[in-house]
């Protein structure tokens, strides 16, 4: 089995997939030195068109995904100037480079959550 990494952003305002919310993928060394690996925009369905670490290429170690839900509510919603959320930063580790790892965010101006799904 190979790993990979996805993710999918929900919209709990409208309860609609969040469409072209910008994702951001860095990978971190172990002293916090981030380093950006791919900058995607959410499809119809809320999720990415391919895998963000494709089948075969996850590797052992820190990541994080950074949601830009400031900017996708500004064009969702009238926000106040200065939104209560702009970026969501999911920092997660990745142990098994062959499981699948799946980061979802349910997210609305005010809050989110987010887990490990399947």
């Amino acid at each position: 089995m190979a790993g990979r990494l996805t993710t999918h952003v929900l919209d709990t305002v409208s309860g609609k997939p969040a469409v072209g919310l910008e994702v951001t993928l860095w990978s971190l060394s172990p002293s916090g030195e981030r380093t950006l690996l791919k900058t995607v925009l959410t499809n119809q369905d809320g999720r990415t068109d391919s895998p963000l670490i494709p089948d075969g290429e996850l590797k052992q170690g820190l990541y994080e995904l950074v949601f830009s839900v400031g900017d996708y509510f500004r064009e969702q919603t009238d926000l106040p100037d200065v939104p209560f959320l702009g970026d969501v930063p999911v920092r997660f580790g990745v142990d098994d480079e062959r499981a699948h790892y799946h980061v979802p965010l349910l997210v609305s101006p005010w809050a989110y959550s987010t887990y490990r799904g399947s």
